[in-house]
């Protein structure tokens, strides 16, 4: 897995290419706390996602619960695979995606 982050004052997009699963997941968790205390804008694109397991998707819950207390969080360009497993887990009730 790459993360690629881009910030711009408050304002963070993380940029996730590969797998998000049980051997990537804790790099993802330690670079979103590393850098995500001021932050009041966050994007989180998935383009380059191909696969995302639970590991995956507990990280991705626990950032939208971190955001939805100190900005806000969109999650763009989720392709085909991913989107059905946020689907079939309720996660596109619980994040804005775009």
């Amino acid at each position: 897995m790459e993360i690629n982050l881009d910030r711009n004052g408050e304002k963070l997009t993380i940029a996730i290419e590969g797998r998000l699963d049980t051997n990537t997941a804790p790099e993802l968790d330690n670079a979103i706390k590393n850098d995500i205390a001021d932050i009041k804008d966050l994007t989180l694109d998935l383009s380059g996602l191909e696969y995302v397991s639970s590991a995956g998707l507990r990280v991705i819950l626990a950032t939208q619960k971190i955001m939805n207390s100190q900005g806000k969080m969109v999650v763009t360009n989720v392709q085909d695979m991913v989107m059905e497993v946020f689907e079939a887990t309720g996660f596109t009730d619980v994040l804005t995606i775009e």
